[in-house]
């Protein structure tokens, strides 16, 4: 993600030159891209031609790009040549080259400190645990839509989107409900790339709200340990034998872990949900027929979205992949939105279809060790959401474009314009 004036591009102008341009100069990781949802004709190009590839030139370095499904899932599950270790340049592709200090968290390290720091907070977002969430996310999912002006154009993600996710990660943290809009603005903020115009206009702006960030869950910390042992995701730190002693910058980094993760992939879900169905109105009828669906639609909208678009590796050794040599130190990157797309896998992989036979079967939330430690909150709360949209509304109409993000990790929208009409 490069600072300064960002060159608008057009989808026609993006697939002519995905399919124009020697192959060995192309290079998908381009955030305008994204931002035009204009990637698309790069990794089908890639997927047919050369699926795994080198870049050469990039402003973060040169990079190899994963982009079928098999191949995305036999580097994700191969933590001992491909590592994530934060200090090797972690999980994304301006890691340790953005200048900032790599931050510890246990999706940015690999076994066995990983393996001890994810067991950690692993039963805040278990099985029992979102039982008792679950009517506490319904009641929130019921005032939020009872809420919404009825025939008048709003913004889905902020009113909807934000709103509940936020609710849950204040919970998940146990913070004060009146401050969970600052923890979704501080994941915003750590993954925004500094530039006139946008979240932060600077990379000392940025660093100043991280220290905001960083003096508010150290507050929170400082609570936590001096209180009996709870349930939040902060005290299960704090008092655990195998955390309670982590150096600040560790917490801390476990900390933004846990926001992003927490934030991105349902918040943009949600929103992701309203588009593939009004873009595909066959498939709403659908939903609005057969509420049984929601469940299988929420699945298939995770995998249309792919809420987070790469994850980065770092190999180990000299790898021999797929007829290539992929050298020690150099940086791999799964497009799991690509391999999401991916037709030798996934039957008609471009169409949104919400009653798929196989409708898990979609590379969001990675594989092996470093699988989505959340991946059924986000599924509960989409489920929740949904079938109390369907109680109360025929139908949510999508107005204009929808605003999306400026990156090629987070796939996610900044604005969704809808209308809710008027019952006759």
């Amino acid at each position: 993600m490069a600072d300064g004036h960002v060159a608008q591009i057009t989808k026609e102008q993006a697939k002519a030159e995905a399919w124009s341009l020697p192959i060995e100069k192309l290079n998908p990781a381009q955030p305008e891209l994204f931002q035009a949802d204009a990637m698309w004709p790069i990794f089908e190009r890639l997927r047919k031609e050369d699926p795994v590839h080198y870049t050469e030139e990039h402003e973060f370095g040169p990079y190899w790009s994963i982009t079928k499904y098999n191949d995305i899932m036999a580097i994700d599950t191969d933590h001992h040549r491909f590592s994530s270790d934060f200090m090797k340049g972690g999980i994304t592709i301006a890691g340790g080259q953005s200048n900032m200090d790599p931050l510890p968290m246990f999706i940015a390290m690999d076994p066995p400190k990983h393996d001890i720091q994810r067991k950690v907070v692993s039963p805040g977002v278990a099985p029992p645990a979102l039982h008792a969430m679950a009517p506490q996310i319904r009641e929130r999912a019921a005032a939020i839509l009872d809420s919404l002006p009825i025939g008048e154009e709003f913004d889905w993600v902020d009113l909807v989107s934000k709103e509940l996710t936020a609710m849950t990660l204040a919970t998940l943290f146990d913070a004060p409900q009146a401050d969970r809009r600052k923890i979704t603005y501080w994941s915003d903020v750590v993954t925004a790339a500094p530039m006139p115009g946008g979240i932060v206009e600077s990379l000392e702006q940025k660093m100043a709200i991280f220290g905001e960030y960083h003096a508010y869950f150290t507050g929170l910390w400082n609570q936590k340990v001096n209180a009996p042992p709870a349930g939040d995701l902060i005290s299960m730190l704090a008092h655990n034998p195998a955390t309670r002693n982590m150096e600040p910058r560790e917490y801390f980094g476990n900390v933004v872990l846990l926001t992003v993760g927490g934030n991105d992939t349902t918040r943009n879900t949600i929103s992701g949900s309203i588009l593939a169905l009004n873009q595909n109105p066959d498939q709403y009828r659908k939903l609005r027929e057969n509420p049984e669906l929601i469940s299988s639609m929420v699945s298939e909208t995770i995998r249309w979205q792919t809420p987070l678009a790469h994850m980065r590796r770092t190999a180990t050794e000299d790898v021999e992949f797929q007829g290539k040599t992929i050298r020690k130190g150099d940086k791999v990157v799964m497009w799991y939105v690509s391999g999401n797309r991916d037709e030798t896998v996934i039957d008609n992989p471009n169409a949104y279809i919400i009653d798929r036979e196989r409708p898990r079967q979609h590379i969001s939330f990675g594989f092996g060790i470093h699988r989505c430690v959340g991946n059924r909150l986000a599924e509960l709360q989409l489920q929740i959401i949904w079938e109390e949209i369907l109680k109360r509304f025929p139908e949510v109409v999508v107005t204009a474009e929808p605003k999306r993000s400026l990156s090629t990790f987070v796939k996610g929208y900044e604005t969704l314009p809808v209308i809710i009409p008027k019952r006759n």
